[in-house]
């Protein structure tokens, strides 16, 4: 007795979560959070907001508004309203659909509502009933008829369609959530011809795990530019080994062209100039260091080694054409060179073997994204049905009367139209004499 008094006490408080303006007023506060997330920058450094927000980033630590969208509190939002969707649907959407599939027989004046109907229908003709069926189903209508009775409808979908809207919206909401439990952001910078282990993490769920054994390589590197000398594109060729097997033969990907490999996707964002390898020589190798500069708008990369105790020169990078600038110490220019040409110091012979690049990519994975694309789909596509009209129309006569009702829940003036055309196919189709089969009509708004 005591078990079924509390699943009572939790249905009555479960039936309280499908109150329409509770989901309104929590749908407002989710929208309200998403405009302060999209007016507000997230996930930037600490500093970005003590520089940018010097009144308020106390605040905004404290509520966590720089990452709005992966608090406890609004998780719990999307929770809440998930919870009272699925209560207003099983409460209210999945019952009224299990009464639209319901055969609706009407048999008697008394079996109606007075103020729903308005029926006064007295007349020695006889109807045929054969006809009236017919009628109803060249006008698109599903026809059911029992003992004298007529039950009509058209349009279900558009009846049925808000239950689904329902669904998708909580499919929407439950892979949201899934999403922030499970997924995962990392962003590494991968040198050409190296191996890469997911080590950087920008963020990761709760419940998240890194793929130990997916070892992305990067087979290539290079950049396209425009006439004027600014960057086009930048591309990067990645092979895959998976469980210490290559399994992946090379694939390109550039901006807005990322590679999606066992649900894990590869984005090419950065790359970066690391240095270059010059050999001295025949037989010693060595590296140098690149630094990044900026002059005039003018990005390029520096570096420098001495050749004697008081004289050193410098490398100039502009772009990845394969050339090379080689300066004095004092900023001239001594010669161009390109990558692999030979080129001497002092008598000696040197050559820049390389350029040391590095690709840089952001990999996710999210696992919510089918059923979040599935519920937008879906959400889609049941709006638009919900606007279709749900008809219907009761028939029941007898030997001296006939009587029609109707309802519909939108578009009056086409459901009228119906009537109409039911009219004429049954007057056209009719042997008794042409005149109104339809003698009182009512229509439900």
């Amino acid at each position: 007795m005591h078990n079924l008094s509390s699943k009572n006490t939790f249905w009555k408080l479960f039936k309280k979560l499908s109150n329409l303006n509770l989901s309104l007023f929590i749908l407002s506060l989710i929208v309200i959070v998403c405009i302060i997330g999209s007016i507000l920058e997230q996930e930037q450094e600490i500093l970005y907001y003590k520089l940018n927000y010097v009144k308020y980033y106390n605040f905004i630590f404290f509520l966590g508004l720089d990452h709005i969208f992966r608090t406890v509190w609004f998780i719990s939002l999307l929770i809440f309203f998930v919870l009272s969707l699925i209560s207003c649907t099983l409460t209210t959407q999945l019952p009224s659909l299990k009464n639209a599939r319901r055969w609706k027989f009407v048999y008697s004046q008394k079996r109606l509502s007075v103020d729903q109907y308005s029926i006064n229908v007295d007349s020695s003709d006889k109807y045929s009933s054969i006809n009236i069926i017919y009628s109803l189903i060249r006008s698109n209508f599903f026809v059911f008829a029992r003992n004298g009775s007529i039950y009509a409808y058209k349009g279900l979908y558009g009846r049925v369609a808000p239950i689904f809207v329902h669904f998708s919206i909580i499919a929407v909401l439950v892979g949201s959530i899934y999403g922030f439990f499970c997924s995962f952001v990392v962003q590494e910078m991968i040198p050409i011809g190296e191996i890469s282990h997911f080590k950087n993490l920008a963020y990761s769920g709760f419940y998240s795990s890194l793929p130990s054994h997916i070892l992305p390589h990067v087979d290539d590197f290079y950049i396209n530019y425009y006439d004027n000398g600014s960057i086009k594109q930048f591309f990067s060729r990645l092979s895959f080994y998976l469980n210490n097997n290559r399994v992946f033969a090379s694939k390109l990907i550039y901006v807005n062209q990322p590679l999606n490999f066992n649900n894990v996707i590869f984005y090419q964002t950065d790359w970066q100039v690391n240095g270059l390898r010059l050999s001295l020589g025949k037989s010693y190798f060595f590296q140098q260091n690149f630094f990044k500069r900026t002059e005039n708008n003018q990005v390029f990369w520096v570096s420098s080694f001495s050749i004697s105790d008081a004289k050193q020169i410098v490398l100039v990078l502009t772009n990845m054409d394969n050339s090379i600038l080689i300066c004095s110490d004092e900023g001239f220019v001594l010669t161009q060179v390109a990558i692999g040409q030979q080129f001497y110091l002092n008598s000696t012979p040197y050559c820049i073997e390389n350029v040391i690049l590095s690709t840089g990519l952001q990999i996710k994975y999210d696992p919510s994204i089918f059923l979040v694309y599935l519920g937008f789909f879906i959400m889609i596509v049941t709006t638009f049905l919900s606007y279709l009209s749900y008809s219907q129309i009761w028939i029941y006569y007898g030997k001296t009367f006939l009587n029609f009702l109707g309802s519909t829940n939108r578009a009056s003036l086409l459901f009228e139209q119906d009537v109409i055309l039911v009219n004429r196919i049954y007057i056209l189709f009719s042997h008794a004499p042409s005149r109104f089969l339809l003698k009182n009509i009512s229509l439900l708004r």
